[in-house]
């Protein structure tokens, strides 16, 4: 299948992938449990995991209000995340017996499918026509599940796969990064979270109070690097009220911590017991690396989440090659 394609290297800059690149579009491959050691072994989770450890470098200690360059790729991307917002506006929650899983939902998503490819066109040069259908599922594979009317960290995981495409691709360059989680995944966080409030989403596969969230993971693994040697925000501040309120709009981490205080009730430490336990912990450069091998065991080394991943020419399920 994807064996003998040539790969490009996620952080290649300038070079496009050749026009012999055969594209594919991507299918699941993990069937059953003895399948994991393929994914851990492919070519596709080395590339996914160091596409977010290089953003999570990348990223650390700065502000979201960090002056970062903005290229005309990543103007676009935020575009197409803003078609998907005014979408909801567009299609209000019918009303139904059942409190969860609005099925206006279901019109919303259906509206996505069908656009799907032509949104990721308007990202992606003519040159690269042929990524489009590949690239595009990543991005319908992002959003929750239509029938069952849920969103998880694997629907997460679909769109931070989806920007690492797009740099595979070259549609997306090195000096993108701070702009890909500050502007792009910070805008997708906001329409998921529209999207969960609006139709009031299940969270799939969740842990409830002992899981980390609901429905997000990478934006504390990203929100605490930027927190590493903050000079004055510890991790025991992010259960402090008042200092979440002043520092939200800087940190994605507070900013999680802000929509976890909206939609749940109660004492913090009962319905978000995995988080206050992280409050205990001396430092953001400890809590981030604690989040990254939490999210490897919890998120990508988890049958219920992998199952559902989709491999293809970019993120391909074969063995990592051995570099030259």
């Amino acid at each position: 299948m994807a064996e003998g394609e040539r790969q490009t290297p996620s952080d290649s800059s300038e070079d496009a992938p050749p026009t012999t690149q055969n594209f594919i579009i991507p299918k699941k491959e993990i069937h059953t449990v003895p399948d994991m050691g393929k994914w851990k072994r492919s070519q596709a989770y080395a590339d996914y995991i160091g596409f977010i450890l290089t953003l999570n470098e990348g990223v650390k200690g700065k502000k979201l209000s960090f002056e970062y360059k903005v290229s005309e790729a990543i103007e676009k991307l935020v575009a197409l995340l803003n078609t998907l917002d005014r979408w909801i506006d567009e299609t209000p929650p019918v009303d139904q017996p059942s409190r969860f899983g609005n099925k206006a939902y279901r019109t919303w998503y259906a509206k996505l499918d069908q656009e799907a490819e032509n949104l990721v066109a308007t990202v992606v040069p003519t040159n690269l026509a042929a990524a489009v259908p590949e690239v595009a599922v990543y991005l319908k594979e992002s959003v929750g599940n239509s029938t069952r009317i849920d969103y998880g960290t694997g629907h997460e995981a679909a769109f931070a796969a989806f920007l690492c495409c797009l740099c595979k691709i070259g549609v997306l360059r090195v000096d993108d990064q701070i702009a890909i989680v500050f502007k792009v995944f910070n805008r997708y966080l906001e329409v998921m979270r529209k999207l969960q409030k609006t139709y009031r989403m299940e969270p799939a596969g969740s842990q409830g109070v002992w899981g980390l969230d609901d429905f997000q993971f990478l934006p504390f693994i990203w929100g605490s690097s930027q927190l590493i040697d903050h000079p004055y925000l510890e991790p025991r501040h992010f259960v402090d009220e008042k200092a979440v309120n002043e520092n939200h709009k800087d940190y994605m981490f507070l900013e999680c911590i802000l929509f976890i205080t909206e939609m749940k009730t109660g004492p913090f430490a009962e319905h978000s017991n995995q988080l206050w336990n992280i409050s205990a912990v001396p430092s953001w450069s400890k809590v981030n690396q604690g989040l990254i091998r939490m999210y490897k065991a919890e998120c990508l080394e988890k049958f219920p989440v992998i199952q559902h991943f989709k491999f293809g020419s970019l993120l391909p399920i074969h063995p990592v090659m051995s570099s030259c």
